[in-house]
Formats: structure tokens, sequence, C-alpha cells
């Protein structure tokens, strides 16, 4: 059993973490913010692991001239070339993104592109998923290798029969092949153990009971100045090793582990562009308390920060499902869009968490 979180609400604090040695790992909606966040801040992470997930501005791969900064077209593009591409040459165009995300680190809107030639990657596809095909992520990793990352780190795997989840070997999760919420199935071994190892060479194995202190914290403060268009939650959640706690461990690294669309704490089924409190589902909390990664840290003195998005569904934002940002809704502008960059209010925020923790 995972860690309870402390119903206590901190700010959240500072534990001199790694400035360069942390990651970052994410299913779905979470796996195209974790591309779009290891290149905004490529200097900061180590490592990525991306389950279901396209390549970096993905939803500008097929624009028209005249096209290229509508809301409508980005939204078509995500649905229909970077989830479910009918076929195989629609799926997303790694060439063109890989030389769109060399010109946006040139613009100085991501970190240099260079940074990512060590990292390792860890690149999940189940062979039974209907929500993000398979040639979607299989782009993702042509398009790293495409800014130079080594094809030897790189773990790309497309042969286990799961539908669109994150694997767990928990016998009370779904089963492997579903494509359904929570999004979490059982396929008899620990994903988010795989993707750590992956990582960081030389790990522990898993604690049997995670002990430290799973932690809830106001993370509002980190994106106060555009909490309109966010689409973020009050809180988010922080698993801090035991040693880690106790002052033991000097530079302790920081994990940042992202949640997909409907598995946010707090997520409610909108219809008719109201919250439908009745539909509430249970397992808002499982993300951050059964999927494994905790267990891991403990042993490995790892951090794992869980930011949390929501739902919502306003004149300003249409994010019903609590997705994370990677097509442009939580963009200023339509005809200047930044969901992408150093200054979208999403990375901004995950990335002052971070830099939280490290202080």
């Amino acid at each position: 059993m995972a860690a309870s979180p402390n119903e206590k609400v901190i700010q959240l604090g500072s534990y001199r973490a790694s400035k360069r040695d942390n990651s970052i790992s994410g299913l779905s909606s979470g796996a195209f913010m974790t591309v779009q966040l290891h290149l905004a801040h490529s200097a900061s992470f180590a490592g990525a692991g991306i389950i279901a997930g396209g390549p970096f501005r993905c939803a500008e791969t097929h624009l028209a001239p005249g096209l290229m900064t509508t809301e409508d077209a980005c939204i078509e593009n995500s649905l229909f070339i970077c989830m479910n591409p009918l076929i195989p040459q629609t799926a997303p165009d790694a060439q063109r993104l890989a030389r769109l995300a060399q010109q946006t680190a040139g613009a100085g809107m991501i970190d240099d592109v260079a940074n990512l030639a060590d990292d390792r990657l860890y690149i999940f596809t189940g062979s039974a998923d209907d929500v993000v095909f398979s040639d979607v992520v299989a782009r993702t990793r042509h398009f790293y290798e495409l800014l130079g990352v080594k094809p030897d780190n790189i773990t790309y795997r497309d042969d286990v029969p799961a539908g669109h989840s994150i694997i767990t070997d928990n016998p009370e999760d779904s089963v492997l092949d579903k494509n359904q919420p929570p999004y979490i199935n059982n396929g008899g071994f620990m994903q988010s153990h795989d993707i750590l190892r992956h990582i960081y060479d030389g790990l522990q194995p898993a604690a049997e009971h995670p002990t430290g202190q799973l932690l809830r914290f106001d993370q509002r403060e980190f994106f106060v100045e555009s909490e309109a268009r966010a689409s973020m939650s009050h809180f988010g959640y922080v698993y801090i090793p035991s040693r880690v706690a106790s002052g033991e461990v000097k530079e302790p690294r920081v994990h940042i582990a992202l949640h997909g669309c409907k598995q946010g704490y707090n997520y409610t089924d909108y219809v008719n562009g109201r919250a439908d409190s009745a539909d509430q589902p249970p397992y808002g909390n499982r993300y951050y308390t059964t999927t494994g990664y905790n267990h891991m840290a403990e042993s490995n003195d790892i951090i794992v920060l869980y930011p949390q998005v929501e739902g919502m569904d306003t004149g300003e934002v249409q994010n019903p499902d609590g997705c994370w940002d990677w097509w442009g809704y939580t963009s200023p502008s339509a005809q200047a869009p930044d969901y992408y960059s150093r200054e979208a209010v999403q990375i901004k925020a995950i990335h002052r968490m971070l830099e939280r923790l490290c202080a």
C-alpha cells in the first residue's frame, strides 16, 4: 500500500535537489507534455519516459499556409494526425517537427536541442491502444533520433498488447487491453520502475512499503498570474523519500510524473459545459499512489513531483477532459501560440516547481 497523502496543505519545500540529473515521464496528454517540457528545459533533464505520446509540436504537423495559428486547425491535427491517423502515411512528420524544434530553439523559445544527445528515453506504445495509435509513437522515437539522441539510449517497446494505459502489476487494475478510464492496466509489471531503471543506472530494487511523505501542496503560486487559462488544479502532490525528508541525502534527484486525461485528483466529467459532480469517478488519486513511482523513489532517494491539471469548459478555456495542453488551449492568442515554449503557462509552472525543489 502506498503512503496516503497528508491531508494538510503545505507550501512546496526546497530540498537542494540536483539541477541537471532530473527526469520526467507521462501518459497520453502527460506524454505529449513530457516531450514539450523535456525540450523546453532540456538542460534540466537527464531523460524521459513517454507512454503513448507524440512528437514536439505534433498538432502543427500538417497545417496549410494561412492556418498555422488557427485553434481549430491545431485541434483537428491533434485528433486526426497526432492521436489516430487514418493510415501510417498521415501520422506526424518527424522530420518536419525535428526541424521545427531546431527553429524553436534557434529563436530562444526552448533550450538548445544539443542537450538531448546523451539523454535516456523510454518510449512505449501498447499494441492494443486505440486512443493514440502506435504509428504516432513510432514517430516520437524517430523525432528524437533526428535530434541526435543515440539509438542505444532509447528503449522502445511496442510488443505488449496493452490498451491506452500505464501498466502495473496491481490485481485490482483494469485488464491489459482496456482503453478506458482510469487508464491504469494490469500487465504483470510496474512500468514506472522500468522507466526509472532505464533513465538511471544502478538503481536499488523498489521498496516494499514507501515510508516517506506524500504531501499535498498549493500549486497556484506557480501560475498565479495566468490562473484563468492555466487549467491547473489548486493542489499538486509530491513524494519525499524518508532519507531525503530527514536531510540525509545531498542533491537528491527529482522525477516529474504527469498523469493523463481524466486522471487528475479532482477530475469531474463535464455535461453541457458544467461539471457533473454526481459523475465524480473514485480513482482520482490512483496515479500518484498506486502506479509504483513512490516505491522505486523511496529506495533510491528520488523525489517524485505530481503536478495536477483539471478540466475546464469556459469561454476562455476548453479542456473538459482535464488534459495537459499539447495543442494550444492555454495560449493567450491563437495567432501566437506558446503552449510548447518556456513561456507556456503549464510548462513555466511545472519548471517553477522543479526549481523550488532544487533551491
